[in-house]
């Protein structure tokens, strides 16, 4: 029996979270702060035991859309004031970030976003090809037509995060049960009653649904249809590059290519990338051949990474939505919507977005809305049949399907 196991009785509970990973374990931790709810937090294996420990740590408030931005912008700052609030803060290191633009249309995207972004509040600016050259970037010279940047994007270690909001998890007394798998959901009358689990029933009147790459697996067993995917996505950390102070660079994201670097241990680059004609699926093996289609596009933006060897690689199934916006709002069943119920996904952006979703899933869950951020189009509604969106897409994103099977069912 897990060690967690010893708020409430298991049979009832205020609330019930269904996932143990980033966004899932952030909103039982906002949903017990300063309260006196019995929540319970379900997990099927340990905590940050999927994709939440294997992540990258972008985070970025650069995005392209007003929800993005302001995403972002929520995360950075729940990041920043982490350690104030619980036992341990997220290790948020604010690196700053570059995106690069190569094309006429490029640096056309990129005027519009800054323009978006900083009436949204975000410290943003346009560099000059000239610009990136003379402030050692270690971007090659001459390679790009210019780039945004924002100081204030960084990076998080993922295990530290994983660390972090296990210890608030104990602070903030939620009662987690790892190993324990969601079954089922209990309807009554339109509304949820309660939830069946691996080891037996839990009366609840409010479920927060969660699951990253498995949502759909969740949603099925919740009796209702969550078009969300998972895909691969690859990470490594070289080793230390020689002549260089990573720690003294901005951050990279070449969103056409779907690259992007960072910081690594010892003086080493993390950088990760994702093939855009990859089928999704679940996936966790490493992809040497396309390590090496993206590493050729990396040595001629990053020349300095060229030869260099590596300490670590892995692959981790990331989850993804067709428009790569959240999913936040009730289930839908083919009765209707569920009440009680908040489904909550940060579509593949886990790390940049994840806090700031789990607030939205912990004010829907508590208060029955969320007085920040426009929620009009990012509930399940907004998807058809063969799981397409209606909405535009979020265009600072890797290169995740636009759908898939997983999707469609």
């Amino acid at each position: 029996m897990s060690a967690f196991r010893t708020m409430t009785s298991f049979g009832t509970a205020d609330v019930v979270v269904v996932g143990g990973g980033t966004v899932g374990a952030w909103t039982a931790v906002l949903l017990a702060e300063n309260s006196d709810l019995d929540v319970v937090l379900l997990e099927a294996r340990t905590l940050g035991g999927g994709a939440s420990s294997r992540a990258a740590g972008m985070v970025r408030a650069q995005g392209g859309t007003e929800t993005a931005i302001r995403l972002g912008l929520r995360t950075q700052e729940f990041y920043a004031a982490s350690g104030d609030r619980f036992p341990l803060d997220c290790g948020f290191v604010a690196q700053g970030y570059l995106m690069p633009c190569f094309s006429d249309a490029d640096v056309a995207a990129a005027h519009d976003r800054i323009a978006l972004q900083r009436s949204l509040g975000l410290d943003v600016e346009w560099l000059s090809s000239d610009d990136i050259d003379s402030r050692g970037t270690g971007l090659a010279p001459g390679v790009t037509r210019g780039a945004s940047y924002a100081p204030g994007d960084g990076y998080i270690d993922a295990p530290r995060n994983v660390l972090a909001y296990t210890a608030a998890l104990t602070a903030c007394g939620v009662d987690v049960r790892e190993r324990c798998t969601f079954t089922g959901l209990r309807v009554s009358g339109g509304r949820v009653v309660g939830v069946d689990t691996s080891d037996g029933p839990i009366d609840t009147a409010r479920v927060v649904l969660t699951g990253g790459p498995q949502l759909a697996d969740v949603g099925a067993r919740a009796g209702a249809r969550i078009p969300a995917g998972g895909t691969r996505h690859q990470v490594v950390v070289t080793s230390p590059l020689p002549n260089v102070d990573v720690d003294a660079l901005p951050m990279v994201f070449d969103v056409t290519s779907g690259i992007y670097w960072r910081p690594g241990e010892a003086g080493g680059l993390l950088w990760g990338m994702s093939n855009p004609d990859e089928p999704p699926g679940v996936a966790t093996s490493f992809d040497n051949a396309y390590y090496h289609t993206a590493l050729a596009r990396l040595e001629t933006l990053f020349p300095a990474a060229a030869g260099v060897g590596l300490r670590r690689t892995w692959a981790a199934t990331i989850d993804y939505t067709a428009d790569h916006l959240p999913i936040l709002g009730p289930l839908l069943t083919d009765d209707g919507p569920v009440e009680g119920t908040v489904v909550a996904s940060a579509a593949g952006h886990g790390m940049m977005w994840g806090p700031a979703v789990a607030q939205v899933a912990a004010d829907l869950a508590r208060d029955g809305a969320c007085t920040w951020l426009d929620l009009t189009d990012l509930g399940l509604d907004r998807f058809d049949a063969d799981g397409h969106s209606r909405v535009a897409p979020e265009p600072i994103s890797l290169p995740f399907p636009e759908t898939t099977e997983a999707l469609a069912r």
